[in-house]
C-alpha cells in the first residue's frame, strides 16, 4: 500500500523510506538512466566511433569496422592506419580530415559538419518544405481559380456561395446526377 499524497507532504519521510513502491519507481528511474546512457553511445570507444565514421575503401560499401566480406585488402589496413592516427593524439576532426586527405571525400559516412558540407544538411530539407508549400499553394490558387469560375458561370461573385457550395437548382440537380452515375 503505498503513501497518499498527504502524508508525504506533512514531513513524513521516514514512512516514504519505507514505502515499497517509492524504491520501486527508484529503481525504475535507476534502470531507465542506465538504459538511456548505454543507448546513447556514452560506452562506445573513440576508436568504435570513428570506425562507424568511415567507408571501407574496397568498394563493399560498408562501414570500416564492419566489412565483413572474406579476405578484404583494405580494411585490415584501414583498421590499423585508424590506430595510428588515433595514437597521435590528434582530434576527431583531424582524423576524419586525414581519411579524406587520402582516400577521398567518398571515405566518410557523413559529411563532416561545417563549411560547404553543410549544404548536404540543408539543402534537402528546405527542398523539400519548398516543394511543400509550393503544393498547397497551388491547390490554394487551384480551388480559388475553380470557386470564381463557378460563380462567373451562375452569375455570381465566388464569396456569394453558400456554405454547401450549392448556388442554384441546376448545382444541386447536377450534383444528384453524378452522385447517381457513380454509384456501384
Amino acid at each position: 500500500m503505498g503513501l497518499q499524497p498527504h502524508e508525504i507532504s506533512r514531513g513524513n519521510r521516514r514512512a516514504l523510506a519505507l514505502d515499497p513502491i517509492f524504491w520501486a519507481k527508484a529503481l525504475q528511474l535507476t534502470l531507465l538512466c542506465v538504459v538511456a546512457f548505454v543507448m546513447l553511445g556514452a560506452g562506445q570507444s573513440r576508436f568504435d566511433r570513428l570506425g562507424h565514421e568511415l567507408m571501407c575503401s574496397c568498394g563493399c560499401g560498408q562501414i570500416l569496422l564492419e566489412c565483413n566480406h572474406v579476405g578484404c585488402p583494405d580494411s585490415a589496413r584501414m583498421i590499423a592506419e585508424l590506430r595510428a592516427q588515433l595514437a597521435t593524439g590528434g582530434s576527431d576532426t583531424a582524423v576524419l580530415q586525414w581519411f579524406e586527405a587520402k582516400y577521398g571525400a567518398t571515405i566518410l559516412a557523413a559529411p563532416i559538419r561545417g563549411g560547404f558540407d553543410n549544404a548536404a544538411w540543408i539543402v534537402p530539407v528546405a527542398i523539400f518544405l519548398l516543394a511543400t508549400l509550393g503544393t498547397f499553394w497551388v491547390v490554394w490558387l487551384w480551388k480559388r481559380r475553380a470557386l470564381k469560375l463557378a460563380g462567373a458561370a451562375t452569375g455570381i461573385d465566388g464569396s456569394d456561395l453558400s456554405a454547401d457550395g450549392e448556388s442554384n437548382p441546376q448545382d444541386a440537380e447536377l450534383r444528384e446526377r453524378i452522385r447517381r452515375e457513380t454509384e456501384y
